[in-house]
């Protein structure tokens, strides 16, 4: 995204913050990457100038191809992960200076095998108990599947499935509000991110999507020999149906006589079953 000099000089003037560093040259190169970590692990993205000193006033200084490597070169080998910024060279009121846009999401980062953090518009060093939470953190994040943008579009959502989803749970009252419209609900249900699909919303109500369930019926208990398989594919809800729907199928069964009625008891209870379905997909 391209920015006036004007409003980068109005950025500038107002001095260092948590997602800004100014630097007055590339002598501060070090310093320059313990920053860029630094606010990584705080806000996840931020801007650095070469040229500028901390309190906005602008020096300039020479700025070659050379240079712009080596900035380059400093910003990959020494900090882990590995990030990709956007470092460009930028004239300012006529003085050559140096630009870099920076982002990313895999906290926490190291800057020559340490770790800082933004306080202000200073770098202070993390403790060994705040790095051990923010590596748990970025661990517990990684396994979050169901919170990353689906490739699957919110018109791709099942409109009859969510509908029904939301009067059974509406009717139990377990959600307090009613069905208005696809994008309106998945939104409330917090399937929706930016605009996007969500990959549980997905999985939920998405006829299309990477969950199946494969069912089947073995002749012993070595697991080789099928006596039936099936495979299912759908939405979750589809998916409890169709599998419970299965095990009914293949289960024994007993008839017990009372009066003019007569009981059919499973040999499972059927609430059990459901239970370790739910528990299981």
């Amino acid at each position: 995204m391209m920015i006036s000099p004007r409003a980068v000089l109005a950025l500038i003037l107002e001095g260092e913050s948590e997602t800004l560093e100014l630097k007055k040259s590339t002598g501060e190169l070090k310093e320059a990457v313990i920053s860029v970590a630094s606010i990584l692990n705080k806000h996840g993205a931020g801007q650095l100038y070469f040229g500028v000193k901390n309190n906005g006033t602008l020096t300039g200084q020479t700025v070659s191809g050379q240079t712009l490597r080596e900035v380059s070169r400093a910003l990959a080998e020494h900090i882990e992960p590995r990030i990709y910024p956007h470092v460009e060279k930028i004239r300012l009121e006529g003085k050559d200076c140096i630009h870099i846009r920076f982002s990313g999401g895999e906290a926490p980062y190291l800057a020559y095998g340490r770790a800082h953090i933004r306080i202000g518009d200073e770098d202070r060093q993390l403790s060994a108990r705040e790095l051990e939470r923010m590596f748990l953190g970025r661990a517990k994040d990684s396994l979050r599947w169901e919170d990353e943008p689906s490739d699957k579009k919110v018109a791709d959502a099942n409109a009859t499935a969510l509908r029904a989803f939301m009067k059974k749970a509406h009717a139990a009252g377990r959600i307090g509000f009613r069905f208005t419209g696809i994008k309106a609900t998945l939104n409330k249900l917090g399937l929706l991110r930016s605009g996007r699909l969500l990959k549980a919303g997905e999985a939920l109500f998405c006829k299309e999507n990477p969950v199946e369930v494969q069912a089947a019926v073995f002749a012993g208990t070595d697991k080789r020999t099928f006596l039936d398989i099936k495979q299912f594919k759908g939405g979750v809800f589809d998916l409890l149906e169709k599998s419970e729907t299965y095990l009914k199928e293949h289960l024994d069964w007993r008839v017990k006589f009372g009066g003019l009625e007569r009981q059919e008891i499973p040999e499972i209870p059927i609430d059990a079953l459901r239970e370790a379905l739910v528990n299981a997909v």
